[in-house]
């Protein structure tokens, strides 16, 4: 995915030092060019040969270092930058960068480099929370820096509030943003649905789905790394919200309509992944069994149909994608429900095909549109989320 990508690393002279080489490892399994430049207070922490033997670059600490080819280091380096992270950064070197100053390595780098930038304060939540400090995160904010909120929790130095460094999961989440994808969608907008919905028959129970919204979340994280502004209208699932996309839970057929239905107009393109419990349980009565305990007789009345709906009011010059779980007939199924719908592609998956269907990592569609068919051969859900972007706005 970071093949032919260099992402610069500068390490802060804090505790939170000891996560870093766990993000590199991350970042070189996605085949990235990783090279870490270390102030002299983090070499405290954590020693410059952990990186260097992660990356098989030189860590860089000292600006006046003689070992090194004959060119300006710290621009050379800023030259080839994709993306630079700071993590952790330190109070003292958010100051610095915030107002220019470049007295070692590190800053000097940064300060040469015109690649995005990124900082993940990491440090005591009095230290975070000083007025000078947030006036310094501003000013970084000001001059186009990217600021990673910290986390909330137990701090090294025994307190409790905000100032922990993000776990390398998330700050390698940022850096996919920044550098993973072209940023071909930028200025779309993109509504995606996904999940259940959940269909209450009394306050405990309730009628739903196997939907587990994985395919929903791969598209709209897929749509943001290109630089989409996307909205993800969620049912109940257990996924975490992607990084860069407004998300709007919902838990019934009837919220996830009207969340639809307030936010399709705006949008160049609407993609339904939801998977909607098609009917609404009606408590029509009670019985009593032979133990005398009631059983509930229930009627079932049928849901908004979302897909119809939006086939029916869409604007001018709007994409809509639904998608169709089949069991037989695939294509047939499918073509009529393009049709019906009034919608210009629905992506179709069987549940009979290994590899597709509910709660795997994998699928195998077909996107059908009134040009054609095109089969896809089993492939990541992430993968098959830029399948389906790519045909919609014709990339």
């Amino acid at each position: 995915m970071l093949q032919g990508k260099t992402v610069v690393l500068g390490v802060g002279g804090g505790i939170a030092a000891y996560k870093i080489p766990n993000l590199v490892s991350m970042l070189k399994k996605l085949h990235a060019n990783v090279e870490v430049i270390m102030t002299k207070n983090a070499g405290n922490f954590i020693t410059p040969i952990t990186f260097e033997s992660l990356t098989g670059n030189k860590c860089l600490m000292d600006t006046f270092d003689r070992n090194f080819q004959y060119q300006v280091e710290h621009v050379e380096l800023a030259k080839r930058a994709d993306v630079f992270l700071i993590a952790p950064a330190t109070a003292n070197g958010i100051a610095k960068v915030a107002h220019g100053i470049a007295d070692d390595m590190l800053t000097t780098t940064f300060l040469a480099c015109q690649a995005p930038k990124l900082i993940a304060p990491a440090m005591n939540t009095r230290m975070y929370e000083n007025p000078i400090t947030q006036d310094n995160l501003k000013i970084c904010m000001k001059y186009g820096m990217k600021v990673i909120e910290p986390a909330k929790g137990r701090l090294a130095c025994g307190d409790v509030g905000a100032g922990k460094m993000p776990e390398p999961e998330e700050l390698l989440e940022y850096i996919l943003m920044e550098i993973a994808y072209k940023k071909d969608l930028t200025g779309k907008k993109i509504l995606v649905t996904a999940g259940p919905t959940w269909e209450a028959i009394d306050p405990v129970r309730y009628i739903t789905n196997h939907s587990t919204g994985k395919m929903g979340y791969a598209v709209a994280l897929a749509a943001a790394r290109r630089g989409a502004n996307v909205t993800l209208v969620s049912g109940p699932v257990s996924l975490k919200p992607p990084l860069g996309v407004n998300v709007i839970p919902v838990k019934s057929a009837e919220e996830m309509f009207e969340a639809v239905k307030e936010a399709a107009g705006e949008q160049d393109a609407v993609i339904k992944a939801a998977a909607v419990a098609d009917y609404t349980p009606l408590v029509v009565g009670t019985e009593k069994t032979k133990k005398g305990e009631g059983d509930m007789n229930l009627a079932l009345k049928r849901t908004k149909d979302i897909l119809a709906w939006l086939g029916a009011n869409r604007r001018p010059g709007q994409f809509l994608c639904g998608f169709s779980m089949e069991t037989e007939h695939l294509v047939d199924n499918s073509k009529a429900k393009l049709e019906k719908k009034g919608v210009d592609m629905i992506v179709a998956n069987s549940l009979r095909v290994e590899g597709a269907g509910f709660g795997t990592d994998t699928n195998v569609v077909t996107l059908i549109t009134r040009q054609g068919v095109k089969e896809l051969e089993k492939m990541s859900k992430d993968k098959v989320a830029h399948k389906i972007l790519d045909e919609i706005f014709g990339r």
